[in-house]
């Protein structure tokens, strides 16, 4: 059908101009008759009329070859020129008739595609919900694995950022112990002194030989140490033999035959320095410490607790009891362990931290912010600290200081690929989406597969209009976790941007098929079929939609496109009403609100829409047209001609404005 408008178009064109020839020759060879002295006067009417001509034929082309644009500009000088130019002004009647046939053709083009997409899903094998339930299973474990890898990730640069704070910590206690120790060794005997002497010397020696990692010659130091102790001075023992077990439970990793006989002989040896010595600290902490490696809670907390009622102003023992309850997820008893530790030690930054931690998990996110703003007070390159103050900046929507604090993050560690991710995400939320672009090319470069990432690139390539990129990306993201929705809805978006119908409604309805809850997919689809005369599907699909969602704006207000659509109007009326329940000033849908109310007979309430619409957006045109011609219908001519008068005045360009004008002529 295209293909022979194209060449009756084409046929027209030859015979113009054809005639366009034949009439200049006529027209010269009448002026080359007349007398010598206007020969100067035809030569210049002949360039003149070659030159109109000339124009006259490059139009005809473009006109062929379906650049009616181009053919308009050109025509339109010619009439600037000369608006009595009768053929110039026949000829743009032929190209808007002509690009109107072409637009018809365009328009069925895609129509016909969309019914063959929306044949092709329909037939195509949907998954099984055993099937779905597979793939989501897989997914599902790659996604723990994955947040898991990340969560070891997170822990181990908390760890590190507290490993200088911590250790300081505990080089004060073992200051605090040996200071107090040598306080006992002074008040003794010389010859008990000498004794007592030796004895820190071999548990100093052993403490070095575990720092060269040699676990004998510890071994061997220790057990001299041992045998050395003083008879009778049970204190003395208990300490010796506390501070021993605290060096073997620092000793090697405890997934190793060397780490598990150190664990073993920390914990024989603390029980020994509880009975020596059942007022002194350290052994339950050690004790504490060994129980929460092997997450036996209970046991932790109980010699975490005996170590801070022992010695409560230690900071240490609080702040651990506290990292042990939040472990056991008793969130209450860790936040009252971790002021603790902020009292004694108000610059002790990793307390501030957890406590922060502490805070978010009881929900109390103001306070949680507080707490992590002191911990970077203390430390003001407290990476982590930074990236969870970012993190509830963003739940504040706070975007801008989410994404200070995020940069805050990387420039103290550049390699944090969670903060990378993350402030991409905020400065996605700013829409801020070429930084966010940046951002997300950054953390693809660490991990190119990353679903979330590649994902979340999707979505800033379709704010920035790159449409095509964007298709690149939300297709990783789909294949790589094939299961999830909203990857499958975002492939649809892109689809859709790219002019990808067929993709766009497959995606869409893997998407719908993939989680039944799912509004925002059937109501893309039902706005396609919509755009493209497919009514009944439309309507499919924003049914189920509704069902879902019956107060959504966006289901509601395309149901009542699709019944004005097919003229059912009381049916448009009450979806157009409902989605104006959830958006009020909506010039757009209470337009269309109002005619519904029209079409269904319902003149008044269609005039108080028109009004209020109005009233939202005073140079809505169209609603000033219409509430005219309702006025009109109504009877109330002198309303009628304010209204339309009113329209003609403001915007003397409107496109109705012969009509505007013929019903004024009218009343």
């Amino acid at each position: 059908m295209h293909l022979d408008r194209k060449k009756i178009i084409i046929g027209v064109a030859g015979i113009l101009l054809l005639a366009g020839l034949v009439a200049g020759g006529i027209f010269l060879f009448h002026r080359a008759g007349g007398a010598s002295k206007d020969l100067g006067i035809a030569a210049q009417l002949s360039q003149a009329e070659q030159a109109r001509q000339n124009t006259l034929q490059l139009i005809r082309e473009y006109l062929a070859a379906g650049e009616f644009q181009r053919a308009l500009d050109l025509i339109d000088k010619l009439l600037i020129e000369n608006p009595d130019d009768g053929e110039a002004r026949q000829l743009r009647g032929e190209i808007l008739d002509a690009q109107r046939l072409a637009a018809l053709d365009a328009a069925a083009a895609e129509a016909a595609a969309v019914a063959a997409a929306a044949e092709a899903a329909a037939k195509a094998k949907p998954l099984t919900a055993e099937e779905i339930a597979a793939q989501a299973k897989l997914e599902e474990q790659r996604r723990l694995a994955r947040e898991e890898a990340r969560a070891r990730e997170e822990a181990a640069a908390v760890a590190r950022a507290a490993e200088a704070a911590e250790r300081k910590a505990a080089a004060d206690a073992e200051a605090a112990r040996r200071k107090a120790q040598e306080e006992e060794i002074s008040r003794a005997s010389r010859e008990l002194q000498a004794q007592m002497n030796a004895v820190r010397d071999l548990v100093s020696q052993g403490k070095a030989s575990l720092d060269r990692k040699d676990y004998s010659g510890a071994r061997a130091a220790f057990d001299e140490a041992r045998k050395r102790l003083p008879p009778g001075e049970d204190r003395f023992a208990g300490q010796v033999l506390a501070e021993v077990a605290d060096a073997w439970y620092g000793a090697g990793n405890a997934d190793t035959p060397e780490g598990r006989e150190a664990t073993a002989q920390a914990v024989a040896l603390a029980k020994e320095a509880i009975e020596k010595y059942p007022s002194q600290a350290l052994p339950h902490y050690t004790l504490g410490k060994v129980y929460r490696d092997q997450r036996q809670w209970d046991n932790a907390v109980a010699e975490l607790k005996e170590a801070s009622r022992l010695d409560p102003k230690s900071f240490t023992y609080a702040y651990d009891l506290g990292r042990v309850y939040f472990s056991s997820n008793r969130f209450a008893d860790a936040r009252q362990s971790f002021e603790t530790a902020t009292s004694l030690n108000p610059n002790y930054e990793p307390a501030w931290y957890n406590l922060g931690g502490t805070l978010r998990q009881l929900g109390r996110q103001d306070e949680a912010l507080a707490a992590f703003r002191r911990a970077v007070t203390v430390k003001s390159d407290y990476a982590v600290a930074h990236r969870e103050i970012g993190r509830i900046l963003v739940l504040k929507n706070d975007f801008k200081g989410a994404i200070e604090a995020f940069n805050k993050a990387l420039q103290y560690n550049p390699g944090d690929i969670a903060s990378l991710r993350e402030l991409g995400a905020a400065q996605s939320a700013a829409d801020d989406f070429a930084a966010a672009e940046s951002s997300f090319n950054k953390a693809l470069a660490s991990a190119p597969d990353d679903a979330q990432t590649n994902f979340n690139m999707a979505v800033v390539k379709l704010g920035l209009k790159k449409n095509t990129e964007a298709l690149n990306y939300a297709r990783k993201a789909a294949n790589a976790a094939p299961s999830n929705a909203s990857y499958s809805y975002t492939l649809g978006q892109a689809c859709e941007a790219a002019e990808d119908l067929d993709g766009a409604i497959a995606a869409y309805r893997k998407a719908a098929s993939l989680d039944p809850k799912y509004v925002r997919p059937r109501v893309n689809l039902g706005s396609i079929y919509l755009a493209y005369g497919f009514t009944n599907e439309a309507l499919e699909c924003l049914l189920e939609a509704y069902r879902i969602e019956p107060a959504s704006f966006e289901v509601n207000n395309n149901m009542g496109a699709v019944y004005a659509k097919k003229e059912d109007w009381p049916a448009a009326v009450e979806h157009y009403g409902k989605a104006l329940a959830v958006e009020r000033n909506n010039a757009t849908v209470r337009l269309n609100l109002a005619r519904a109310q029209a079409g269904a007979g319902n003149l008044a309430s269609a005039r108080d829409e028109y009004r209020e619409t109005l009233r939202i957006e005073p140079s809505n045109w169209d609603a000033l047209f219409e509430l005219g011609k309702t006025y009109a219908s109504l009877g109330d001519t002198a309303q009628a001609k304010l209204s339309l008068q009113d329209l003609i005045k403001r915007n003397p360009n409107y496109p109705g404005k012969s009509e505007a004008e013929k019903i004024l002529s009218g009343l």
